[in-house]
C-alpha cells in the first residue's frame, strides 16, 4: 500500500525576537499591539527585519501619543461626580480614617450635590468662581455654620485632588470664606435636675428603663462618648486602681486611636459596683451597659420635668463642668476627655462654667485691703523665695 507524506501546515503568523513584531507567512512584517482590550494590527510594508524594527518603533511612538491624547481629552472632560468618586476611593484607601469619618464625609457630599443641582454632571474645567460664589451665597442661608464650613472643605478637597491629577490648574473655590461658628451655649441640668432626670428615666416603665438610666448615669459619671461607653466591658472596671479602661471600638479604638484610663469618681464607683454585683456569673468580656441608646427616654423625662432637652453628648459636657466646678484643673479634665490640645478646647468650652457657680465664686472676690501681721507674712515670703 502506497503512503503519501502530508506536508506540515505552514503557520500564518510567526513570532520574532522583537516584542510587538510578527512575521506573516508571506514574509511581510506587521506590528501588533493592544489598546482598550482590543488588538491593533498594522502592516509595516517590508520583508526586511531591520527596516521592520525601525518602522515598529515609529508606529509604537505614534500609538502612545494618540493614547495620551485620548486620556488627556477624557480627563479634560472629567465631571465633578467622576472626580468625587476618585476622592472617595482615596478616603476608603486611607487606613488612618475611621469608618465613621468616611460616613460623615459621604453625608457632606450628599448635601453638597443636593444644594447644587447639576454639579454632578458639570465638567470640572467649567466650574467658575462665579458658580462657586453663587452656590455659597445660597447654601449659607439654609445650612448651619458647621455644616456650611465642612461642605465647603469637602468641595475644596475634591477640586484639590483634581489639581494634583493635572485635570485643572486652579481651585475656583479657594477664596470662598468660611463663616464664623458661634460657640454653642451649654444648657445643662443642675445637679438636682439631673438626679430627677435619672429617676424619671428609671421609673418610666419600659422594659429597658433601668438599663437606660444606668447608661445616662454612666455617661455623666465618666465623660465617655456614647460609642466608647458601648464598648466598656466588665474587665475594664479596675476597682483596685479606681479607674475605667476606655478602649473604644475593637478595630478602630477611641476617636483618637488611643486607649485611656478615666478615674472613677465616687458616683461612678457606686454605679459600677452595683451593676457588677448583680452580674457575678457573666463573662468578663460582657459589655457593662446593656443598651447603647437612651435618647428617647431622656427626651421623655425632660418633657415630663419641664427642663431643656439634653443629648448623650451633653452628659459628657455635664461631667466636665461638674469636674471643673469641683476644683479639678482644666488640663486634667482635658486628659480625662481625651483632648489632644493640652486643654485649649476644654478652656474654650467650659471656661465660663455655669451661671450659678460663677455667681457663687464671685462672692469670694473683694478689693477690701487685708490686714496681715509680720508673722503671717513671713511664711508667705519664704514660700515665694
Amino acid at each position: 500500500m502506497k503512503t503519501t507524506d502530508k506536508a506540515a501546515p505552514v503557520k500564518t503568523w510567526e513570532k520574532t525576537s522583537q516584542q510587538n513584531l510578527v512575521r506573516h507567512k508571506s514574509g511581510r512584517y506587521y506590528a501588533r499591539t493592544f489598546a482598550n482590550n482590543k488588538e491593533i494590527w498594522k502592516s509595516l510594508r517590508t520583508t526586511h527585519f531591520s527596516v521592520a524594527k525601525a518602522k515598529l518603533a515609529e508606529f509604537l511612538r505614534e500609538h502612545r501619543e494618540k493614547q495620551v491624547a485620548r486620556v488627556n481629552e477624557a480627563s479634560a472632560k472629567m465631571t465633578f461626580s467622576e472626580a468625587l468618586k476618585l476622592h472617595q476611593q482615596n478616603l476608603r484607601d486611607n487606613v488612618r480614617i475611621k469608618p465613621s469619618t468616611r460616613h460623615y464625609w459621604n453625608q457632606i457630599f450628599v448635601a453638597l450635590l443636593k444644594s447644587w443641582p447639576g454639579l454632578a454632571d458639570k465638567e470640572l474645567r467649567r466650574i467658575t468662581k462665579t458658580d462657586c460664589n453663587e452656590w455659597a451665597r445660597r447654601f449659607r442661608k439654609v445650612a448651619s455654620s458647621t455644616r456650611y464650613n465642612n461642605t465647603l472643605s469637602g468641595f475644596r478637597h475634591v477640586l484639590d485632588a483634581a489639581i494634583e491629577a493635572g485635570i485643572i490648574y486652579g481651585n475656583p473655590a479657594a477664596k470662598l470664606e468660611r463663616v464664623t461658628v458661634r460657640a454653642k451655649e451649654l444648657t445643662l441640668p443642675s445637679r438636682n435636675q439631673f438626679l430627677k432626670l435619672v429617676e424619671s428615666v428609671r421609673k418610666a416603665g419600659a422594659w429597658c428603663s433601668r438599663d437606660c438610666a444606668d447608661l445616662v448615669e454612666g455617661l455623666a459619671f465618666t465623660g465617655c462618648r456614647k460609642g466608647e461607653a458601648a464598648q466598656i466591658e466588665l474587665r475594664d472596671l479596675d476597682f483596685k486602681a479606681g479607674e475605667i479602661v476606655v478602649r473604644g471600638d475593637a478595630e478602630t479604638g477611641t476617636k483618637n486611636w488611643t486607649i485611656r484610663r478615666v478615674p472613677m469618681i465616687p458616683e461612678a464607683r457606686a454605679l459600677f459596683e452595683r451593676m457588677r454585683s448583680t452580674r457575678t456569673g457573666e463573662s468578663l468580656s460582657a459589655k457593662i451597659f446593656r443598651v447603647n441608646e437612651s435618647q428617647k427616654a431622656i427626651d421623655a423625662a425632660c418633657r415630663k420635668l419641664g427642663i431643656d432637652r439634653i443629648t448623650h453628648h451633653d452628659l459628657r459636657h455635664l461631667f466636665a463642668t461638674i469636674c471643673i466646678e469641683s476644683g479639678v484643673d482644666i488640663p486634667t479634665v482635658s486628659r480625662w476627655l481625651e483632648h489632644k490640645d493640652g486643654g485649649a478646647l476644654a478652656t474654650k468650652t467650659y471656661g465660663h462654667l455655669r451661671r450659678d457657680h460663677s455667681i457663687a465664686q464671685a462672692q469670694r472676690v473683694s478689693l477690701t485691703p487685708v490686714t496681715t501681721t509680720q508673722s503671717e507674712m513671713t511664711p508667705s515670703l519664704r514660700r515665694h523665695d
